[in-house]
């Protein structure tokens, strides 16, 4: 029987992880280094993602699968830096980590060259850097696995999911710097209790983003974390769906493509990357990847 990968569902947020990327170097050597990945990755402490073009390099086609769109609005850019392979690792130990991801690099060359690592963190119970809780309207139980995972019967597909990723970086002494209702209006919730505010401005973040308020109602499940790097800082913000049109619908309303009211989040924060991935089934405990004729 297939199931999901369940290092997407699995609480608490991990304490250490790790994003890699990998673009596609050698299209003939790829289906072995896909076996090679099957032996490394348990879909537990390490997710897998297939972009469109390493589906398409194998021969194959996944219905719903895109590219990350680059949108514009006023003042604000989401850039796509699609990849061909995306692979979350998650642990506890930054060194067991870094000798992980070393092991995957090795495995999948020639096939498959490493260009981007982001390491991420968890920040008290599952914070934003901005001090503000993350992730607090995600569904949970039932609901988490709905929003989550392809429920269909082709094999192959059932129990897969599509992953959103955007590395966005803040400008934490702008924010800082900012009084706290101004800072709470910003993010739509009272830092001090989590609340939602109903006085908030309609560019407050929770307002673009109330996800019963999309029609249809565009629920995802959200496993961000914050990114450090030298003096620059932010989140990288991860979702899972078992389409990618619910947070991509999220994304053009953040925007101002709907109604030009821009996600006052744009003032302090802009995103640097953006992917858009499929992540397998597993079946017997395996990444089952017959969808790519593997």
């Amino acid at each position: 029987m297939s199931s999901y990968q369940p290092g997407i569902l699995a609480k608490p947020v991990p304490l250490q992880a790790r994003h890699l990327f990998f673009a596609l170097e050698s299209v003939d050597a790829l289906p072995a280094a896909l076996k090679e990945l099957t032996q490394l990755a348990d879909g537990k402490k390490t997710v897998v993602g297939f972009g469109e073009s390493l589906v398409h390099a194998m021969g194959s086609q996944v219905e719903g699968l895109r590219v990350f769109p680059a949108l514009s609005g006023v003042g604000v850019d989401n850039p796509s830096t699609q990849h061909a392979l995306w692979c979350w690792l998650h642990g506890e130990d930054r060194g067991e980590l870094l000798h992980r991801s070393r092991a995957l690099e090795a495995a999948l060359a020639p096939a498959l060259r490493l260009v981007q690592m982001t390491e991420a963190f968890r920040y008290k119970t599952g914070h934003d850097l901005t001090g503000y809780e993350d992730g607090t309207e995600n569904p949970v139980d039932e609901a988490a696995t709905g929003a989550a995972f392809v429920n269909n019967d082709i094999p192959g597909l059932q129990g897969g999911s599509f992953a959103a990723i955007q590395q966005w970086q803040h400008d934490l002494d702008g924010f800082a710097a900012m009084p706290q209702v101004e800072q709470d209006h910003i993010m739509g919730r009272r830092k001090s209790d989590n609340e939602e505010l109903e006085e908030a401005p309609k560019s407050a973040h929770v307002k673009r983003t109330a996800q019963e308020s999309f029609t249809p109602e565009a629920f995802v499940v959200r496993r961000s974390m914050p990114w450090s790097d030298g003096q620059q800082a932010g989140l990288v913000f991860l979702a899972f769906g078992h389409s990618l049109d619910a947070f991509e619908a999220q994304l053009r309303r953040m925007s101002g493509l709907d109604d030009g009211i821009v996600d006052a989040l744009y003032r302090f924060s802009r995103p640097l990357t953006g992917g858009y991935y499929w992540c397998p089934p597993l079946k017997d405990d395996c990444l089952d990847l017959s969808a790519l004729r593997v």
